[in-house]
């Protein structure tokens, strides 16, 4: 209604903003006529776009959010006033207006704006988020500490629709209902997954329902009828079925102890604001259901939100060229979804399981190719690993797909519900390691920390495409709990055999035999040490897994060396190198160890390159820290005298 033109491309130039430009912070938002409101959101959806297209980034729930964002910051008195956002995909508009617009094409890059909502990046992220679900509890706690401290403060959460299906968010609105806490929790219903019923009809009852006359009239009744329970049954009985004939959604929030108002347009600004206003003068808990359309004012991404929830940087038009193109190396990821359909090929027992990364962890020909065989359980891994325990103890034989990031969230389930009972499950571990531009939030930087911990696991680490396959198989056929972890974006480019086959549990393979110096290098630091070892004159062992250790290879590597190098894209703290460390103190070996991996920091976002070479896990970051272990024990490496020209 409110929305000039839908844009059909991403402009590639800076567009005219004129409101926008005068816009630094909330305060001077909250200083234009609301008349002016719809123009600035026509101005903000173009420089979104723009920018968006400058830097990469997510895209599409930005642009859904744009009415909403501006509502909220004219509405209530933010920084002051506590807003919260879940996940942070929608919260690029929210950056744009809270001091922010001029870096936008920074975001995800080294030194720029973070992908996500960060506290260190402004006051107006009142929460760090990257993971979903957390904003309500977040939220809960901070309107908690204000009435403590006696401030009349606003505490509001916006949280999708996706994020909702996790059991986090529920178990945070049961606590504020039944606390009766002063918090607005803002579902952004994107998908219409939820209701369909937003129109006129709708939009007017909500700002009925919300407005303080109405609620003034429902509180009076409400201590006029305490002397008559069967009054008052009655007439919340009667309020219940007025919101039930909008959405029945509404009486589940009520039940819950919510006053429930909704579904309202999220793009109609008027009724947003009507609403807000009403609802920022009520108390206790209350619950907004807003439908926006994700990708809007965007056709494309409108078109198909999946496919739009995140876009890469637009490039110039590369120059022709006429020679021959090689095909693209396939991701891990890719690797993993060929495996999968191939083993549920040969094997009907497989059951494929996801927490909502259903195309990020490439589950989408297993899922066209076996329906019945895949589940899709949203953003619930706990659930996503005890339903695999149920399936496994059952007889089928479940495969559960996931972030490395996000199995963090299933840790006990991992333990009390599989490993515990030593149940047949294959975790494959998608974006293990530092995964760029999404930051610490999402980067795998502990997993085989807290999977090594863990009695029955047994953890593997590919070093490339070909290795993942077969580890994948010898997981899928090991009887007990397994885990395959695996890197973001491609390898090396082996050659991947269609024939799977077992590997020989816990053992690793020698790549390269030398003297002095023995690296053991775990899954994607093989590729980067295999150039430092040939430089050094080193040995090169490719160690495959991490749990359970090639004792019997430790053994002798550290009878032939003078140094044992270990090699890991994981914290130091507890990881594989610690493991070799562990075992051979165990045997009574006293020898020089180097440990290299992530330090006892968390990295920031960037390229992953980038990163890498900034912790030293690049070939020249692992050859300058083996020089020096060396130079410290007063050795002398094989081929010192080349090395360091060969590497640069």
């Amino acid at each position: 209604m409110y929305q000039r033109h839908v844009f059909q491309e991403i402009p590639t130039r800076r567009p005219n903003t004129p409101l926008l430009d005068r816009i630094d912070t909330p305060a001077q938002l909250r200083l234009l006529p609301e008349e002016q409101l719809p123009q600035l959101a026509h101005e903000l959806r173009s420089y979104l776009l723009y920018s968006v297209g400058q830097s990469g980034g997510h895209f599409g729930a930005g642009l859904g959010v744009v009415e909403l964002t501006i509502a909220l910051h004219y509405v209530f008195n933010t920084p002051d006033d506590r807003l919260v956002w879940d996940v942070g995909h929608q919260a690029y508009p929210h950056k744009i207006l809270t001091g922010r617009r001029e870096q936008m094409p920074t975001i995800r890059q080294k030194g720029g704006l973070a992908a996500f909502p960060s506290r260190a990046e402004s006051e107006y992220d009142t929460f760090g988020v990257g993971h979903s679900s957390t904003s309500i509890s977040a939220a809960l706690g901070m309107a908690i500490a204000a009435k403590m401290q006696g401030l009349q403060r606003q505490a509001i959460a916006v949280i999708g629709d996706g994020a909702l299906t996790a059991g986090m968010a529920f178990e945070a609105l049961n606590h504020a209902g039944d606390i009766k806490s002063d918090l607005l929790v803002i579902l952004n219903d994107n998908d219409m997954s939820i209701s369909n019923n937003v129109g006129g009809l709708s939009n007017y009852l909500a700002r009925i329902l919300s407005s303080k006359a109405y609620n003034h009239v429902r509180d009076s009744g409400k201590k006029a009828l305490q002397g008559s329970p069967h009054l008052m049954e009655l007439a919340r009985k009667t309020e219940e079925h007025v919101k039930g004939m909008v959405v029945s959604l509404g009486t589940f929030f009520e039940e819950l102890g919510f006053n429930y108002i909704g579904p309202i347009d999220g793009h109609d600004l008027p009724t947003l604001l009507s609403t807000l206003e009403n609802m920022k003068e009520l108390s206790g808990p209350r619950f907004l259901h807003v439908v926006t359309k994700k990708g809007k004012g965007f056709a494309p991404a409108e078109q198909d939100p999946i496919g739009y929830h995140a876009i890469n940087k637009i490039e110039p038009a590369p120059k022709v060229n006429l020679a021959p193109v090689q095909a693209p190396k396939p991701r891990y990821s890719n690797v993993f979804g060929q495996w999968l359909c191939d083993m549920a090929e040969a094997d009907p027992r497989l059951v494929g399981i996801t927490p909502a990364m259903k195309e990020g962890s490439d589950l989408v020909a297993f899922a066209e190719r076996f329906p019945e065989r895949y589940f899709d359980v949203a953003i619930a891994e706990q659930h996503a690993v005890t339903l695999a325990a149920g399936l496994a103890c059952d007889g089928a034989k479940p495969v559960v797909a996931i972030y490395s990031t996000f199995l963090q969230r299933a840790y006990d389930q991992l333990i009390h519900d599989v490993a515990i009972q030593n149940l047949d499950v294959l975790f494959a571990i998608d974006r293990a390691g530092l995964v760029g531009e999404d930051g610490p939030t999402h980067a795998g930087s502990f997993d085989l920390s807290f999977l090594r911990c863990i009695p029955n696991m047994v953890i593997m680490a590919p070093s490339d495409e070909n290795e993942t396959r077969q580890m994948l198989y010898t997981g899928y056929q090991y009887p007990g709990p397994a885990a395959v972890r695996y890197p973001r974006g491609t390898g090396p480019g082996a050659v991947i055999e269609e024939e799977m086959t077992a590997l020989s549990i816990g053992k690793a393979r020698v790549l390269k035999s030398g003297k002095q110096v023995a690296i053991l290098a775990f899954g994607s630091m093989v590729t980067p040490s295999l150039e430092v070892a040939e430089s050094l004159g080193a040995t090169l062992v490719d160690m495959r897994f991490v749990k359970p250790l090639d004792e019997e290879l430790i053994l002798e590597m550290a009878s032939r060396h003078e140094l044992i190098v270990t090699v890991e894209e994981n914290s130091l703290m507890g990881g594989a190198g610690s493991g070799v460390g562990e075992f051979l103190a165990t045997n009574g070996i006293i020898m020089p160890l180097l440990h290299i991996g992530l330090p006892d920091s968390f990295i920031e976002h960037g390229k992953p390159s980038q990163l890498h070479q900034d912790v030293g896990l690049d070939s020249a970051g692992i050859l300058r820290q083996i020089q020096e272990r060396l130079q410290a024990l007063n050795l002398k490496a094989a081929s010192a005298g080349s090395a360091g020209q060969a590497l640069g």
